[in-house]
């Protein structure tokens, strides 16, 4: 069953990680996929590859989407490509792990135009292309655990999930009249880019998996499912909602 049959399907910051899998399930089911990255070529290249196999078309558009201007031009290319918009998955993410006290202006700055103002922009520019064709649409942003629970490293970084969280909440209300769902994923400990190094130490690594319930740390493939769910048409009536995937880590944080 292809749940994304026929939908074109836009995943940012999908040249790895999280996004990369997001948008090869998209294809999976039958979406057409354009991706957004920042700047690995090879693998934006190698992404599309792996969508264009599924039989399904597949197009990369780089871009930093700090810049507002690259909200627009993502969406512009898609439509003039694939004629439409129907999914926007906001993923693109950065956490350049820091202590607090002195933390580097622009460490902070870029951290808040990368996460924040660049979902902002991605999802406007998203829903002005949905509201224009007049069929409504999904917006499902990828915001994390770290909406809900501190991070000693991590001060830029958790007030940018949450930011992306209440984003949906709020875009759900302004936006539910054009039929455009808004839903929030929170994906608990991935193994990706972002904490690669973070989790190189292996006590470290061992202490958090002891904390998940499930046993393990999460792998990128673990979003799939629940994104292209909240994708589909399966969840008409979900807007507003915010789904923790995190192995059952937050249960068990007590």
């Amino acid at each position: 069953m292809k749940l994304l049959e026929g939908k074109t399907v836009l995943v940012t910051g999908a040249s790895t990680g999280i996004g990369r899998a997001a948008a090869i399930g998209a294809a999976q089911h039958g979406a057409d996929v354009v991706i957004n990255y920042h700047s690995r070529d090879d693998d934006a290249e190698a992404c599309v590859a792996a969508i264009e196999a599924t039989g399904q078309r597949g197009l990369a558009v780089k871009g930093d989407v700090a810049e507002p201007e690259t909200a627009k031009e993502f969406v512009a290319k898609a439509v003039e490509r694939f004629g439409k918009v129907d999914v926007m998955v906001n993923n693109a993410g950065i956490c350049p792990f820091h202590a607090f006290l002195d933390m580097p202006v622009e460490t902070f700055e870029r951290t808040m135009r990368v996460n924040m103002h660049g979902a902002y922009f991605m999802v406007q520019a998203a829903a002005n292309q949905m509201v224009a064709q007049g069929n409504g649409g999904s917006i499902v942003a990828v915001s994390s655990i770290s909406a809900l629970v501190g991070g000693e490293y991590q001060t830029h970084y958790t007030p940018t999930k949450a930011g992306v969280h209440s984003l949906m909440q709020s875009t759900a209300i302004a936006l539910g009249k054009h039929k455009i769902r808004c839903n929030s994923l929170l994906p608990g400990t991935i193994l990706t880019e972002i904490n690669k190094e973070d989790l190189a130490d292996t006590k470290k690594r061992e202490a958090m998996e002891g904390r998940v319930p499930l046993g393990r740390l999460g792998q990128p493939e673990d979003m799939v499912g629940p994104i292209v769910f909240l994708a589909s048409d399966m969840a008409a009536y979900v807007t507003g909602a915010a789904l923790l995937v995190d192995g059952g880590l937050f249960v068990n944080l007590q």
